[in-house]
């Protein structure tokens, strides 16, 4: 019993189509029965006992078709789908269940266009504006689009232009042509937007250890803002970005987590978000109150103990 991943880790464009793809095997007969496949499932919520399969899953809902063999596509990738995704295919035998581990690390990335600095001239604002995506390398080129037709330019990520009052750019990366970033035009070089308070929103509710979790943190301003995460009571910056990831949370990580938004114009902080990390009960230890012999009629106290979040309850046996 087997299943190998064609990737490990895929970055993607948001809005796009993302293909997951697998390999699985499996004896043809074990002992008399022939084994057949029963179900194959896609998922990145539940675990090998309860797993939720992607098509059930209301977070994918429309979006979800399994292809031939073990692919599955998902189509219009939002940033909230940035998770590890495994593959379990059920058989007929009792024990011919099997989960590919560890899986397949999607994130995904939507394609950003900031404005680097403008100048008033009197036909017009020329700017000086720059397009990149996490999932892509510097030197990918990209197209500059003018009012959603009109292609300006096949150029480097770095792109300068005379705005005229009813010009709006957008630009997008090359071959992904139909996933542009949000447009600009001339009226916003007059009212440069400070960040709004930022927000986060997190990819999971109940958080169990070994979960792969995502911290978004997302604020409006113009020029765009950026982002920097921090955990309080602990010193300096965790990570840059509008995610913080934990590709398997542990409860080290518990605690209270906040990011920051800025641009030229100015700071601003997120309100704290608490993460609780659940996790089952360690070996339970078992103390005592006494040194040496017990005689009968003394008292005697035995304590068990087990580090676990929710705390956990206990039971005696003899």
């Amino acid at each position: 019993w087997s299943v190998t991943y064609s990737s490990s880790q895929i970055c993607t464009i948001k809005g796009s189509t993302v293909d997951l793809k697998c390999n699985y095997t499996h004896p043809d007969t074990v002992g008399d029965t022939v084994i057949e496949v029963r179900k194959l499932i896609w998922y990145t919520k539940g675990d090998n006992y309860a797993p939720v399969d992607l098509k059930d899953d209301q977070d994918y809902a429309g979006r979800i078709k399994y292809k031939h063999g073990c692919t599955v596509a998902i189509r219009d990738v939002r940033e909230s789908d940035s998770a590890v995704y495994k593959f379990r295919f059920i058989t007929n035998h009792q024990n011919g269940k099997y989960t590919g581990s560890p899986g397949v690390t999607l994130s995904v990335s939507a394609v950003e266009l900031q404005v680097i600095k403008w100048e008033r001239k009197q036909s017009g604002t020329r700017a000086e504006m720059t397009c990149k995506s996490k999932c892509l390398s510097d030197l990918h080129p990209y197209i500059w689009v003018k009012n959603g037709q009109d292609v300006l330019t096949q150029t480097s990520s770095s792109f300068s232009y005379m705005f005229s009052d009813a010009d709006r750019i957008s630009c997008a990366a090359a071959g992904h042509r139909n996933f542009p970033s949000p447009s600009v035009c001339q009226f916003v070089f007059s009212i440069p937007d400070m960040p709004n308070l930022p927000s986060v929103s997190s990819s999971s509710g109940h958080i169990v250890k070994g979960d792969p979790i995502n911290l978004t943190c997302s604020s409006d301003a113009n020029p765009a803002a950026t982002y920097t995460w921090y955990k309080k009571d602990t010193s300096g910056p965790l990570s840059k970005g509008s995610q913080l990831v934990f590709k398997s949370i542990q409860s080290s990580d518990s605690g209270e987590y906040y990011c920051k938004a800025q641009n030229v114009l100015r700071i601003k902080a997120s309100k704290v978000v608490f993460i609780d990390v659940k996790y089952p009960p360690s070996f339970p230890i078992v103390s005592h109150s006494f040194s040496g012999e017990v005689v009968e009629g003394d008292s005697v106290t035995l304590a068990c103990s087990a580090d676990a979040n929710p705390a956990a309850t206990y039971t005696w046996y003899k």
